[in-house]
């Protein structure tokens, strides 16, 4: 059902905990499945994220996309973590079940979140970034 690597995520996640100043904090849920995902961002001042922790309540499922999503972030720049889309998610972790998708979605959504808070705390625009949803439910009724 799940692959090695969303079972080696799940297991053995990289990058779980808070950062204590972090640049950027991004929070989203889903009402419908009750997963809460939290991303946590250190960002320089050049712009690349030095940094990056989760800390998600849910399923095995979400638990694994945000540690496959911090590793896809982690060291790479603010305009670069906004490719990382659910799909990119589900790819680095070699596919997810159809009833587990909301799980990169939020993982994408906190990763958007965390950047939002970033680009408002430090009054810049980001390429592409809109303000995010809180639950994903709202933007996404299938997730």
């Amino acid at each position: 059902m799940y692959s090695e690597k969303v079972m080696d995520h799940f297991s053995n996640p990289r990058n779980m905990g808070e950062l204590e100043n972090p640049k950027g904090v991004g929070t989203v849920g889903n009402a419908k499945c009750g997963d809460i995902m939290r991303i946590y961002l250190d960002i320089d001042e050049d712009g690349i994220i030095q940094d990056v922790k989760f800390k998600t309540f849910g399923c095995g499922a979400a638990i694994a996309t945000s540690s496959m999503a911090t590793e896809l972030v982690k060291g790479k720049s603010v305009q670069e973590a906004m490719q990382v889309t659910n799909k990119a998610v589900m790819e680095a972790l070699d596919g997810l079940p159809p009833v587990k998708v909301h799980c990169s979605l939020l993982a994408e959504e906190a990763i958007h979140a965390a950047l939002w808070d970033y680009a408002q705390k430090n009054n810049i625009v980001i390429e592409g970034l809109k303000e995010p949803k809180k639950d994903i439910h709202e933007e996404h009724p299938d997730a």
